[in-house]
């Protein structure tokens, strides 16, 4: 039977309103950690007098942070239990082949972190409070040049001032054992995290493809958060248990930039559905680990298997109300939706050498796995993060790491079947999307315990799945190679 074929130009924008439908939904990488420590006096950054504008200049070779004591600010902090931890990630980052364009953009990310032991400010044992905030600046070189779908980079968001975690956390039994945290999370800080993997720049190595592209708005990872409750429980000194409770989307609309939406991060809805996550942890050594006076040390692992489920409802990705394709011009346009969504996941990190002659250096592999069988409704159904990283890669140097990792993302059947359906109905060039793959070498040089450098090499393979060219018809974007360097700074 003949099908009715869509205008040229019609058919053009619903093709690219489906392929652009993943950018509007995606969140981000967790950004590098800035270290959150308690003011010592006797540290290197602080057991010097910082007299005039310029002191802190004295010992800036030795200091954990540029600033030393801040001028006396970390000192006064410190006496009423506050600790101030200021970071800036700045990167240059471009493309040579490949993508929509060529070139190269600079992007950045400010994070100022305060923390406050409510036992040293007012006598309440076992209370933390936390506030943080971002200020992301520069260009986004993923969205303007690449179109990949595993982002190039952790920091890359809108331009913003924004509010980002405000919590409390509250510890209870012998030894810590159990502890609450309530308010505004970024879930990406706890839940399926890799030690390793956090080396890397490729936003992929921190929250995993298949929640940013399936969540709702993303999920609640950088540079969003949700208001919810997380409980941890330390039953035995090898195992923890993770789970939590949060807003079902961390913005209060289902439809537009989530991040326009809530560019400021002071809006904390409480609307819809919720998302419910846990994880099981399992480490060793641990705490209560014996090592005989003549055996070497065991070889460190940590894994962790965890689920999440959202009670939103999700669209279908190629059906619509009546059971006719998305991309049928009889359709009304509006998708099946599907109550709830779900994935399950596996974390491992393992050490697979020590030197025996200097225990610094050591070699880990890791590797993180994420499917969903709830194909019909997200538009990526399984991911995946491994690669090696090697610790002092270069003989007495104590605080490099060199890494080199990879990441996949499959396209669910569900929409390469809605992309085989535009091209039958159109008659026109329609790649059919299937998974994107990437490789990524790095290697981090500790400048000063302040600051770091690290260059970067990525290469992305079938961009996008197997995204169209806008600017050579009838051809996929081609395979990237991007460069780069990002730098760390702590103030």
């Amino acid at each position: 039977m003949n099908r009715p074929s869509l205008p040229k130009g019609l058919s053009t924008l619903a093709f690219c309103l489906v392929t652009s439908s993943l950018w509007s939904a995606q969140a981000y990488a967790t950004p590098p950690t800035a270290m959150v420590t308690p003011y010592d006096p006797m540290a290197p950054q602080t057991n010097t007098r910082q007299d005039g504008v310029f002191g802190f200049v004295d010992g800036i070779s030795r200091s954990s942070m540029l600033l030393g004591d801040m001028w006396g600010l970390r000192p006064f902090l410190a006496r009423y239990g506050a600790t101030l931890t200021i970071q800036e990630t700045s990167e240059i980052l471009g493309n040579a082949t490949g993508g929509i364009h060529k070139g190269a953009a600079y992007d950045g990310l400010t994070q100022a972190t305060l923390q406050v032991d409510t036992q040293r400010a007012f006598g309440l044992k076992g209370g933390t409070f936390n506030v943080s905030g971002l200020q992301i600046h520069g260009r986004n070189l993923s969205a303007d040049n690449l179109q990949s779908l595993q982002t190039a980079s952790g920091i890359e968001a809108d331009r913003a001032t924004r509010l980002w975690e405000l919590w409390y956390q509250q510890k209870f039994l012998d030894e810590d054992r159990l502890d609450i945290k309530i308010g505004q999370q970024s879930i990406d800080q706890e839940f399926m995290t890799s030690q390793n993997s956090a080396l890397f720049v490729n936003t992929m190595f921190g929250w995993p493809m298949l929640p940013s592209a399936d969540m709702p708005d993303g999920g609640p990872a950088y540079p969003l958060s949700a208001l919810g409750v997380r409980v941890r429980a330390r039953p035995t000194d090898s195992v923890t248990v993770l789970a939590g409770v949060f807003n079902g989307r961390p913005t209060s609309k289902a439809s537009g930039d989530s991040q326009k939406e809530n560019s400021s991060g002071t809006s904390f809805p409480l609307n819809g559905g919720a998302l419910i996550i846990g994880e099981l942890q399992y480490a060793y050594p641990s705490l209560s680990t014996m090592v005989m006076a003549d055996e070497s040390e065991p070889l460190a692992h940590v894994f962790k298997l965890g689920a999440w489920y959202d009670t939103e409802r999700f669209a279908d990705q190629r059906y619509d109300q009546s059971g006719l394709s998305l991309a049928d011009p009889a359709s009304d346009g509006n998708a099946l939706t599907h109550r709830g969504n779900m994935a399950v996941y596996a974390v491992a990190d393992q050490m697979v050498w020590r030197s025996p002659e200097e225990p610094d250096r050591t070699a880990n592999v890791f590797m993180r796995v994420m499917g969903t069988p709830d194909d019909d409704r997200n538009v990526i159904d399984f991911s995946l993060n491994a690669g090696i990283t090697i610790h002092e890669p270069i003989l007495h140097r104590d605080d490099d790491t060199f890494g080199i990792g990879m990441g996949y993302a499959r396209v669910s059947s569900r929409a390469s079947g809605l992309d085989r359906d535009n091209r039958l109905l159109t008659g026109a060039y329609r790649p059919v999307r299937s998974g994107e793959t990437f490789v990524e070498i790095t290697y981090q040089y500790q400048v000063t315990p302040w600051w770091q450098v690290q260059p970067d090499i990525q290469y992305v393979f079938n961009v996008g799945g197997g995204l169209p060219d806008p600017n050579q018809s009838g051809q996929r974007i081609g395979n990237e190679t991007i460069f780069g360097a990002r730098t760390n700074i702590l103030f």
